[in-house]
């Protein structure tokens, strides 16, 4: 009878790990050669390393709170504030219930930018335009206004003497960042070949994304092509202040429907949408129509009602041209 022969497996290494509790990996006895003089199986130990620990995730900290708001002012503060814009016919009643945050508006920095109005030369009555159009000019600070009369003189072109007149007509001007606003709609009407924007300064303070771009895809989608569409708000800059559904939707449908008309004459006189559907465009046509006359869309709308019934009365007692003739509606604008 054979003895066994245990082998016992030894690590003769350390391994670099703080001291856990080991696992031990038993394995099946080994088969030895049958030329050896015996065979045995000896369980075997190796050491493993324990598990690692997982992690441990910091979660991150909650946003900072917002700011607190700005402390209502006190009884005398608010008296004081209501009497200095009482000083200037301005009702701070009235001004409140359309802009709340006038009320916790700092009288300093309120008094600051009225005085630098002032300082620009905008009298008492200009004031209360101003501020009755636009109330958030109170709730800015001189550091904001600056900037848009800078703006205004070095980047539109606006002639230092037509300032006021620029803000009377548009005070919202002074409420809009230089920066979001002001630039970007000034670049985008430069962009479609409006060079002279100081004509037309009241557009800068209005959004290109939610005004100018629905406008020009309006007309695109009426079949105007973009280059068209470019070239009648380039001729008519103030088209894109006109409600889609209020305005151009209308008059469009009155033009083709019952005027019968082509798209080339409203890319040559955009103009037509600036008139009354009812007061002008509606009795004119009609009365063409009794005539048997068709006069271009100029002639039709621009001229005076005395113009208007004298030409008419020449077109209707003189033989008229056909529509083919070369002659028709030649030189018929004033």
């Amino acid at each position: 009878m054979q003895d066994p022969l245990s082998l016992h497996l030894i690590q003769p290494h350390h391994f670099p790990f703080p001291p856990h509790p080991s696992r031990t990996l038993r394995l099946p006895p080994a088969a030895v050669s049958s030329k050896t003089s015996a065979t045995a199986a000896a369980a075997a130990t190796i050491s493993l390393p324990p598990k690692p620990t997982k992690a441990t995730v910091v979660p991150s900290p909650p946003p900072p709170p917002p700011p607190p708001p700005p402390p209502l002012p006190s009884h005398a503060e608010f008296e004081e504030k209501m009497l200095f814009l009482d000083s200037l016919g301005i009702d701070f009643f009235a001004l409140i219930r359309r802009h709340p945050a006038v009320a916790a508006a700092p009288l300093p920095d309120l008094k600051s930018t009225l005085h630098f109005l002032s300082s620009m030369g905008f009298t008492a009555v200009e004031l209360r335009r101003v501020v009755g159009m636009c109330p958030e000019v109170l709730t800015s600070r001189v550091a904001d206004v600056l900037p848009v009369f800078t703006f205004l003189l070095r980047e539109a072109r606006v002639d230092g003497s037509d300032l006021r007149r620029v803000v009377n007509r548009r005070p919202r001007l002074l409420a809009c960042s230089v920066k979001y606003r002001l630039r970007p709609t000034l670049y985008f009407l430069q962009s479609i070949g409006i060079a002279e924007v100081n004509k037309c300064t009241s557009l800068l303070s209005c959004s290109v994304e939610d005004k100018f771009v629905p406008r020009i895809e309006y007309f695109k989608n009426l079949g105007f092509s973009h280059r068209d569409a470019a070239v009648m708000f380039r001729r008519f800059p103030q088209l894109f202040c006109y409600s889609i559904k209020e305005n151009l939707e209308p008059k469009f449908n009155y033009f083709v429907v019952e005027m019968g008309r082509e798209l080339k004459e409203l890319k040559e006189f955009p103009h037509y949408f600036s008139f009354s559907l009812e007061n002008r465009i509606k009795p004119r046509h009609q009365c063409c129509v009794e005539k048997g006359v068709c006069f271009p869309l100029p002639t039709l709308l621009k001229t005076s009602e005395e113009q208007f019934q004298k030409r008419l009365d020449i077109c209707c007692n003189s033989s008229m041209p056909l529509s083919s003739s070369p002659l028709w509606c030649t030189n018929c604008e004033l």
